[in-house]
């Protein structure tokens, strides 16, 4: 699985961890920046990985922000897009099985719970399908 990561200034310090955590579960990735501490603006690097994952060329993507609120916010913009704000592995684990999410956004200031456990939920669980596949078609629906 290709994972595509990206975050602001105030979430370049989780990014780092996040990295690791996907580095050693195996999982490959690539790194929309921000680089640096210096400020940027947290819908340009939303943009960049929700129209990455968008296009099919990542399977998942992961979003850091000061609260997560931001980059989910500008990631469900993208057109095909289901970005959840997860701040503990039970929202990890329904915004998968549930929602089919494909960007998880995880805030950086925030006391969430452990990371790994948030972080490998979303990435090891499955959609479920069946009544949650028609939300989800009332949900693309509203995109046109």
């Amino acid at each position: 699985m290709r994972i595509a990561i990206g975050c602001d200034h105030r979430g370049l310090s989780l990014k780092r961890e996040v990295i690791r955590l996907v580095t050693e579960a195996g999982y490959s990735y690539q790194d929309f920046g921000c680089l640096t501490d210096a400020p940027v603006d947290y819908p340009d690097i939303a943009k960049l990985v929700a129209g990455a994952v968008a296009k099919g060329g990542f399977e998942r993507g992961i979003l850091i922000c000061s609260t997560g609120i931001g980059m989910c916010i500008a990631a469900n913009k993208v057109s095909g897009i289901r970005a959840a704000l997860c701040y503990d592995s039970f929202c990890a684990l329904r915004a998968r099985e549930h929602n089919n999410a494909n960007i998880l956004c995880l805030g950086a200031k925030v006391k969430e719970g452990p990371l790994a456990e948030i972080v490998n939920t979303f990435l090891t669980s499955q959609f479920e399908g069946g009544r949650h596949q028609r939300r989800l078609d009332k949900i693309r629906a509203m995109e046109s």
